[in-house]
Formats: C-alpha cells, structure tokens, sequence
C-alpha cells in the first residue's frame, strides 16, 4: 500500500490479526469465572490474583502485539477513502 504521509504509516482504521490478541484482557469483564475465594494462591483469594494475573496477561498480550504489527505494512479495512482536503470545498487546488 502506498501512503502518502511520510515514513509510509497510513491513518484511520487499519484492520491486522495480530490485533484480535488485544481481546484476550477482557476475560476480566466475565465476573462469574473469577468470583470465588478458591483456590488460594499465598493466602489470597482467587478473585484478587486472577486480577493481577490479567494484568499481566494483558501487558504480555500487548507487547507482542506492537512487536508483531510495527514493522508489518498496513492495509485499510475497507477502500481507499479521499483526503479530507480535497473533501473541503473551501480548498484551493
């Protein structure tokens, strides 16, 4: 893909599989899973270091997913949409 915008990065929304891995944190949105006082892990609760386990969960997840997708080139999730400025009727060409 070909951008105009220097270092050849393109803008708006960029669609990458790698991206679907940032999903994996919310797992901490489903309280049922988690909402219990076994097993203990040091004498804590499994509600509390389940948290702290997702927290690193989702530091690794994010992690591997910048280093997947900063050197893959990028392709827009749909077509090519026209610069705002040629949009703007008030521009001088």
């Amino acid at each position: 893909m070909s951008s105009d915008k220097p270092g050849g990065r393109a803008s708006g929304l960029v669609f990458n599989p790698w991206n679907l891995v940032l999903l994996i944190p919310f797992i901490v949105l489903l309280t049922p899973l988690y909402n219990s006082r076994t097993p203990e892990l040091f004498g804590m609760p499994f509600f509390y270091w389940f948290q702290f386990a997702v927290i690193i969960i989702g530091v690794l997840s994010t992690i591997t997913v910048y280093r997947m997708t900063r050197k893959a080139p990028t392709t827009r999730a749909g077509g090519e949409t026209a610069d705002v400025d040629a949009l703007d009727e008030g521009s001088a060409e």
